[in-house]
């Protein structure tokens, strides 16, 4: 893995609305890589970013992710689903078009990307 994937899939995590969620691998098919290379980074390095913006393919987070996560799903009104695992991806998924072009815009403005 190289910055440069770091920083895209950080800045396309950035892109996510409030209010919105993207899983691993719809941020791994803006950026050309996989869903567990995201989940990685994200790991490693994505605790500056809005990283409970970033679900798996259900729209679930672990146990002790999800309670970390609440208090930002429920200030951006992101409504956890009956089964309490994660959230409802047909209603808090990112509009994934405006995302790849939120993201290519930020990837734009920094042509090293």
């Amino acid at each position: 893995m190289d910055d440069v994937t770091v920083e895209r899939v950080l800045r396309t995590v950035e892109a996510i609305p409030p209010g919105r969620v993207a899983a691993y691998g719809q941020i791994g098919e803006i950026c050309g890589v996989g869903p567990r290379l995201v989940g990685r980074i994200m790991r490693d390095w994505g605790g500056s970013v809005t990283w409970w913006r970033v679900t798996n393919a259900s729209g679930d987070l672990p146990a002790p992710l999800l309670a970390r996560a609440r208090p930002h799903w429920d200030a951006e009104g992101i409504r956890v689903k009956p089964n309490g695992r994660g959230c409802s991806l047909r209603e808090a998924g990112a509009d994934l078009r405006e995302l790849r072009r939120a993201a290519e815009r930020s990837f734009a403005e920094h042509p090293e990307l």
